[in-house]
């Protein structure tokens, strides 16, 4: 079986689409659509996924059950693949996040890893760099992490569970603006490798027969100084003063 980097569920159309809007306050709209990949003799994994936000903020919400509707267990994975450009990337953007161990996935990105979390300005034909992350969380299983620009009154600030997406992949693609100037930050329940590397090390997970797993995301567009300093405050209390582990070298 072909496994693609990025699965074929993200590009299948839906085969049924809804919209609802609660009747009660805070009247939260939410579109939702269910998409299916499955073959006989492979996986029949069914997805719900869900992006809802209130009328009049600044905040979206990701909601995600997947469900496997086989008669044997089944792997899965799933990653989110925001990607982030300008105005909030720019040279001397951040990114914070309450980092536990960073490590980077090859030898190129080894030689900035020291400053994995700051961007460079658009470099014509610069090879991307890659960072395998593990965060650290508050009692509650939740963390939080954001990419603020260089004067800190923009940013982009995500929460979920690590209980559901305990690894982070860091994308920089600092290239020219016109070929793509990104960083892609990419919770997820492994990183962005081959199941052969990813298997061994207990980052594909399984489903049961008929079992469904639920993922949510919390987004924030953040505008202004106060509302920037304000989540930075947040994830550093997250952090509460423990280490990052900072690997010099790709792992095996």
């Amino acid at each position: 079986m072909n496994l693609t980097l990025h699965g074929l569920i993200g590009n299948q159309p839906a085969s049924v689409v809804e919209i609802l809007i609660e009747k009660e306050a805070p009247y939260r709209i939410r579109i939702r659509g269910r998409v299916d990949e499955a073959c006989l003799h492979g996986p029949k994994l069914e997805i719900w996924t869900e992006i809802s936000i209130v009328p009049g903020s600044a905040e979206f919400q990701i909601a995600d059950t997947i469900t496997n509707r086989s008669a044997t267990e089944q792997e899965f994975g799933i990653l989110y693949h925001g990607n982030y450009g300008p105005p909030i990337l720019e040279k001397g953007s951040k990114f914070i996040a309450p980092a536990k161990q960073v490590t980077p996935i090859n030898d190129h990105a080894a030689t900035d890893v020291n400053r994995y979390d700051v961007y460079r300005a658009p470099t014509p034909d610069f090879a991307e760099q890659a960072y395998c992350l593990e965060m650290w969380a508050d009692e509650n299983n939740r963390t939080k992490l954001m990419l603020q620009n260089a004067t800190h009154d923009k940013a982009i600030a995500f929460a979920y569970s690590i209980k559901e997406l305990p690894y982070v992949t860091q994308w920089k693609n600092p290239v020219a603006l016109e070929d793509g100037y990104v960083t892609g930050l990419e919770p997820g329940t492994g990183f962005p490798r081959n199941r052969g590397v990813e298997r061994p090390h207990g980052r594909v997970p399984n489903l049961a027969p008929h079992e469904s797993r639920s993922f949510t995301m919390d987004f924030s567009i953040l505008k202004g100084k106060e509302q920037v300093r304000a989540v930075h405050n947040e994830i550093q209390n997250i952090q509460n003063g423990r280490e990052t582990r900072m690997e010099k070298q790709p792992l095996p």
